[in-house]
């Protein structure tokens, strides 16, 4: 890296083996994002629950690019947002209230990501939302929640009623106006899910390019041929493509996992 000041010294040694593994996972996930140009700068988030009793989670330290990112430097805080360890970085307060919301109502949410990639929000800023136009979207809109917007993650009022409209069991989401967000059990839950979102609204919005006229919806009997093709979920996608993920990050942005 150029600045120095952005290096963080290593904590493999200093941290339990199940937080140092949820410390690497995080780190690839922020790796991932940025391969795929899906990142915004400084802004967006991706979190991870340490494994234990404690409602701790690993969160960017805020003025890092994705593509800096280490599973060292990452900033352990709980639900309260207060830091819980030693370090020069500080966290953003928008992405605070999305994520804590999140961890603390799902047990099975572990991971989450949001993003602002331009072709998220530009389906979540359409009206029909995720249509049913390509394959991709099939398998993401049995999975798949809307959220209002409702200005920037500031008012901690608002971490209800996105809990509410996430529910109990849906691990996708369109925030209106916003973004894109994914919950996972596993890094490679969360990535897949991710990854499936986004390719289908880079489909849309290139299918709609010329118009809304003329572009073919899925037959409602594939639609519910994909619903029960893909089961329970993408987990099992996503742990069969997550070992290809990392070699993908060690050829292109290695580093993540120190």
């Amino acid at each position: 890296m150029a600045d120095g000041s952005m290096v963080a010294s290593s904590l493999r040694d200093k941290v339990s083996a199940e937080e140092w593994q949820a410390r690497v996972d995080l780190a690839a996930l922020y790796r991932l994002v940025a391969i795929h140009g899906w990142d915004d700068m400084i802004f967006t988030h991706i979190s991870a629950r340490i494994p234990g009793p404690d409602h701790h989670f690993l969160i960017n330290p805020y003025g890092m690019f994705f593509d800096e990112i280490t599973a060292s430097s990452l900033v352990k805080i709980d639900l309260d947002g207060q830091i819980l360890q030693e370090t020069p970085y500080f966290i953003n307060p928008a992405g605070f209230t999305i994520h804590s919301a999140i961890h603390e109502s799902r047990e099975d949410a572990h991971f989450v990501m949001h993003l602002h990639s331009d072709q998220g929000v530009a389906v979540a800023a359409q009206a029909e939302g995720l249509l049913p136009i390509s394959q991709h979207a099939l398998i993401v809109m049995p999975h798949l929640a809307y959220h209002d917007y409702e200005g920037i993650a500031l008012n901690l009022d608002e971490r209800e009623r996105l809990v509410a409209d996430l529910g109990p069991e849906k691990k996708i989401m369109l925030l209106r106006n916003h973004g894109t967000l994914s919950v996972g059990t596993t890094a490679s839950e969360c990535w897949v899910g991710m990854f499936y979102l986004e390719r289908a609204c880079q489909q849309q919005v290139m299918a709609l390019s010329g118009g809304r006229q003329g572009v073919l919806m899925a037959p409602e009997a594939a639609q519910g041929e994909v619903r029960n093709q893909i089961g329970k979920g993408l987990g099992p996608i996503g742990a069969l493509a997550w070992p290809g993920c990392l070699r993908q990050i060690d050829r292109n942005l290695p580093g993540f996992d120190a």
